[in-house]
């Protein structure tokens, strides 16, 4: 069983307009309600493609009671510890050409008593689980030493931990020996301090965080696919998608299907590519299922060209 930790989780509505103008009235077309929060989506995802996972996470007011009603009426598992704020919602605009406008506000804080329940519950949880997965932002309130705890119980207690944050947070489950962590290309660059131009950059910067304590780095890296970096060496993959809809719930996306498949490897990599590039043909934060799923576009390369520059975007 995979247990995912979303400790700030929202309730995420997505619009789908024909153009972004500021300061006009903008009609809207589809519109999306989904669950939010990357731990969240990572379950959604699973769950889609029949694989189940618990889904722990802090829930307070009404939007906090609209988003369990979402995640049960989608049969996600879950295990909501009650706080005392209001579970955050988040706005997403998508175009038709792919490009994306997220309005994130910062969600609950959180006591330290409330974060300490959050923490048992997520630690009781775990001696079940064959991967704790802990996604997404910090609320605000626990700071970076209540994390950091977290991760190191986790890891002392035998338990496969794979942390998908950023900033500090991200840095906090490295160095307490994460067996996985999934950064994005701008969280990897802010975690090595440096700025990443070519795959050859982006290796590097997965080996550093290897050699601070991580036992893998699947960095997810948008339109130039994702690299793994493991005791195997290096992986590159790349999915093109015909029609982007919505980034939003990519990644988590990925990193579901490259933990569904193994968490190791060539095929791990495949899948977590199908996952992601199917995530973004879809719109608002909906996760793909079987049927969305096209493995055949998937290219990997074993000796990927350090050269190879990245996209800009």
């Amino acid at each position: 069983m995979i247990l995912t930790v979303t400790l700030n989780p929202s309730v995420d509505r997505a619009l789908e307009v024909d153009a972004l103008i500021r300061g006009e009235v903008l009609r809207a077309g589809d519109s999306h309600i989904d669950p939010g929060g990357k731990g969240v989506n990572v379950s959604r995802a699973l769950l889609a493609n029949g694989l189940r996972s618990t889904a722990v996470l802090p829930t307070g007011g009404a939007e906090g009671e609209q988003l369990v009603d979402l995640l049960k009426a989608e049969g996600v598992d879950l295990l909501a510890v009650p706080i005392a704020g209001r579970t955050r919602s988040n706005i997403t605009l998508a175009e038709p050409d792919g490009t994306v406008t997220k309005i994130n506000e910062v969600g609950p804080e959180l006591s330290e008593a409330e974060f300490a329940e959050v923490s048992d519950a997520v630690l009781t949880a775990a001696r079940t689980a064959t991967w704790v997965v802990i996604c997404g932002s910090l609320p605000p309130g626990p700071g970076i030493a209540a994390f950091t705890d977290l991760c190191e119980r986790l890891v002392a207690a035998g338990n496969r931990l794979a942390v998908d944050s950023s900033g500090p947070a991200l840095l906090a489950g490295v160095a307490a020996g994460a067996a996985l962590v999934k950064p994005n290309r701008e969280e990897l660059a802010e975690a090595v301090g440096g700025e990443l131009c070519t795959l050859g950059d982006v290796t590097e910067a997965c080996e550093r965080l290897r050699k601070a304590g991580a036992g893998a780095v699947l960095a997810s890296l948008g339109a130039d696919g994702a690299v793994l970096v493991d005791d195997a060496g290096v992986l590159a993959g790349i999915s093109p998608v015909s029609v982007p809809r919505s980034t939003v719930g990519a990644g988590d996306a990925l990193l579901a299907g490259f933990l569904a498949a193994g968490a190791r490897g060539e095929a791990a990599l495949v899948e977590g590519l199908a996952w992601g590039s199917a995530a973004v043909s879809l719109p608002g934060s909906r996760m793909p299922g079987p049927g969305d799923l096209d493995r055949t576009r998937i290219r990997i390369d074993n000796h990927p060209d350090p050269n190879r520059p990245l996209n800009r975007d």
